[in-house]
C-alpha cells in the first residue's frame, strides 16, 4: 500500500472519507484509534501484511498507545506521514477489510464509536462530540 500525504492528488477512491461530501469524518483531539494494544485488536495479521504488522507493533508503546500519539495535545505527531493502515480511505479499508466505498462511512463510524466507547466510555464527551459532528 502507498501512504498518501496531504499534498498528494487523490482519485475518488483514495480520498480520505472525511473529505468526501456527506461522509463520516474524524473528530480532532480524540485519538481513540491511537490505542494500538495488540491484545485488543483481533486478527491484526489477517488484515496487515507482514511488513505492516511489524511496523504496527513497532508503533505500540509500553502503555499500548501509539508512540506517535501526543497525549497532551491529543493528536498524531506524524499525521501527514502516518502509515496507510492509519488512514481511513476507501482504498485502505477495501484492502484491509473488504469494505466498499459506499459502505465505508457507516463502517468507519461504527469503528470509531467502538473505539471511543472502549477508551473513553459510551457516555463520554468524546462520544457526544463524535455523534454530534457526524450527525448520529
Amino acid at each position: 500500500m502507498t501512504d498518501l500525504n496531504a499534498g498528494d492528488r487523490f482519485s475518488l477512491s483514495d480520498r480520505p472519507v472525511e473529505s468526501q461530501r456527506g461522509g463520516w469524518h474524524c473528530v480532532s483531539h480524540c485519538g481513540a484509534c491511537c490505542y494500538l494494544e495488540p491484545d485488543e485488536r483481533d486478527e491484526l495479521d489477517s488484515y496487515l501484511s507482514a511488513t505492516e504488522l511489524q511496523q504496527y507493533l513497532g508503533m505500540v508503546g509500553e502503555d499500548g498507545w501509539c508512540i506517535h500519539y501526543d497525549r497532551q495535545q491529543r493528536q498524531c505527531s506524524i499525521y501527514k506521514s502516518r502509515p496507510s493502515f492509519c488512514r481511513v480511505t476507501p482504498q485502505t479499508f477495501g484492502v484491509m477489510f473488504g469494505v466498499s466505498a459506499d459502505e465505508l462511512p457507516q463502517y468507519a463510524a461504527a469503528c470509531c464509536r467502538e473505539h471511543i466507547g472502549d477508551i473513553y466510555g459510551c457516555a463520554s464527551p468524546e462520544m457526544d462530540r463524535f455523534d454530534r459532528e457526524n450527525d448520529l
